[in-house]
């Protein structure tokens, strides 16, 4: 475990090693969550949308799901 010191302005000093485990460079962000009874820091990627891409990832396509829906409801229909 690593400690860090407050400095004047609250500013803190993020140790050399952690910064380069986690690429977190000059002008990058971090998000500080309040967890009760301690902080939590995340670095926050450069670009927010690219790292989400891909993290939904559906059966098939929306295009075919909406095609089988559509039949379905071609079928209750002809069933009235």
């Amino acid at each position: 475990m690593q400690t860090l010191n407050i400095l004047n302005k609250g500013q803190v000093v993020i140790p050399a090693e952690l910064r380069l485990r986690y690429g977190i460079k000059p002008g990058n962000r971090i998000e500080i969550r309040d967890a009760g009874d301690h902080l939590e820091l995340y670095p926050l990627p450069d670009n927010p949308i690219a790292a989400f891409r891909g993290s939904l990832k559906l059966s098939g396509s929306l295009a075919d799901q909406l095609i089988t829906e559509h039949q379905q409801e071609v079928k209750q229909d002809e069933g009235r």
